[in-house]
């Protein structure tokens, strides 16, 4: 796809929703089937199930999926996109390249050892190595609209009101 389909694709949906602002909210839902025998669940992910369960250092066997590595996973694919979407909205080639996720964890935290110790990721860094010509400063606006857009990234940046319930 080149700019210009891009441009084709998007422009009718950029219209829409500046004329009507509702037409751009849109509810998305995960569902998933907790295991009633292991210590998992199941994730339809709309292609395939996705299983879940305890990560090695939580006491799981590492067969099944870990949501740690599950929610890197998606800030990688939501950065990759969002990165190739800028790149050929703004006509910047890049031929290839890999997105990195890293995340720290204190798994003292999740196993109640200690209440020092956080739950979730104390840090995550995401990084880029493209295969490109682009300048230096073209690389930058790259990374920079990236971040500006990606989802996934600004939704961990900018955590929004969660809540839980139980039925």
């Amino acid at each position: 796809m080149d700019s210009s389909e891009l441009r084709a694709v998007q422009q009718p949906l950029k219209d829409a929703y500046r004329d009507d602002p509702r037409e751009a909210l849109i509810t998305l839902r995960a569902r998933g089937q907790l295991d009633d025998q292991a210590i998992a669940c199941s994730v339809d992910t709309g292609r395939q199930l996705a299983v879940a369960g305890l990560h090695p250092a939580t006491g799981g066997d590492g067969s099944l999926l870990c949501s740690g590595d599950m929610l890197l996973e998606a800030l990688v694919a939501c950065a990759g996109v969002t990165l190739r979407a800028v790149a050929t909205s703004l006509g910047i080639t890049v031929a290839g390249g890999t997105v990195t996720a890293e995340g720290d964890l204190d798994f003292r935290g999740t196993l109640a050892v200690s209440k020092e110790a956080p739950v979730g990721f104390s840090s995550i860094r995401l990084a880029f190595e493209l295969d490109t010509e682009a300048t230096a400063e073209e690389v930058q606006t790259l990374i920079r609209l990236t971040e500006r857009y990606c989802v996934v990234y600004q939704t961990l940046a900018h955590p929004p009101g969660l809540t839980m319930t139980s039925s």
